[in-house]
């Protein structure tokens, strides 16, 4: 791999033509008719970690094949198939989560996170999500309120498990817990369906987005993940509006300019009180250059 940069707060940030090459292949991906979760998060852990070269991308690919290769070979029905990432991931090699990781970027990470082997529910769902569609098995993310887990097979005959537990396998009432713990409403039918890629990597970009709204001196992160979303097919054109304070709040005052007017003219349609705001807003940060 590549080393660190001189400057910034680690993981250091790519060569702005690497940023840009990564983020070309980052949209492209995400336009693809089935768009590939892992690489997806490759590309956006090169995003956020210049270290991250096409070696460290390929290895971290190849750490998921040799994983998956270690699975027995169709273990049976789901509770087998769950048990058996079970014992390897989480028992094994020991892949979990602690509160702690809520605080560290690289918790968000898939290459970190493969490396460290603790990490947010999400990233490790998302090695468990691989791994065991490597090996074959029907496998898919469920995202439930406030904490992320996998499925295993169709939805008579549906297994959860929650990789931050290490893989345990989660009972009906299980489940409704979490959800009633991160939202204090019952569990419903539609909190179990499959989660699309694209809907994975939102949350996981709208995790970093909150991980660097508490930490206004990593508004490098914040931006990052906002135009990340912003390359995504489907995304709130809100958004922009974020991007563009982003750019404001770090002296970036003619291209926050730019972003408002944009913006406002995106919401004009819909709420011209709001717009002529908007724009307000645009000619105070123009005004901050002089």
């Amino acid at each position: 791999m590549t080393g660190h940069g001189p400057a910034g707060r680690p993981p250091y940030p790519p060569s702005p033509e690497r940023s840009a090459e990564v983020r070309r292949r980052f949209a492209a991906e995400a336009r693809c008719e089935r768009p590939d979760l892992s690489l997806l998060c490759l590309l956006l852990g090169a995003v956020a970690d210049g270290a991250l070269d096409e070696a460290g991308m390929d290895a971290a690919q190849l750490e998921l094949d040799r994983l998956a290769g270690q699975l027995p070979y169709g273990p049976g029905g789901p509770p087998a198939w769950a048990a058996a990432l079970h014992q390897l991931l989480g028992v094994r090699y020991e892949f979990r989560g602690s509160r702690a990781e809520y605080r560290r970027l690289e918790a968000s990470l898939l290459h970190a996170v493969l490396r460290r082997r603790h990490g947010l529910p999400i990233l490790l769902s998302v090695i468990w999500m691989e791994v065991a569609r490597r090996a074959g098995a029907h496998v898919y993310g469920v995202a439930l309120p406030g904490h992320f887990v996998v499925g295993f097979g169709a939805a008579g005959e549906q297994v959860l498990a929650d990789p931050f537990d290490g893989g345990r396998v989660l009972t009906g009432t299980d489940a409704e817990l979490l959800v009633a713990g991160a939202t204090g409403a019952p569990l419903e039918p539609s909190m179990l369906v499959p989660a699309a890629p694209l809907d994975v990597v939102v949350r996981i970009l709208n995790n970093i987005r909150a991980w660097a709204a508490a930490r206004p001196e990593r508004s490098d992160v914040a931006l990052w993940a906002v135009e990340l979303s912003l390359l995504l097919p489907s995304h709130p054109a809100r958004l922009r509006y974020e991007r563009a304070q982003l750019l404001v709040q770090r002296g970036e005052f003619v291209a926050g300019a730019a972003e408002l007017d944009a913006y406002a003219e995106v919401l004009a349609a819909a709420d011209e009180s709001g717009a002529r705001r908007v724009r307000r807003q645009a000619n105070a940060a123009r005004a901050l250059l002089n």
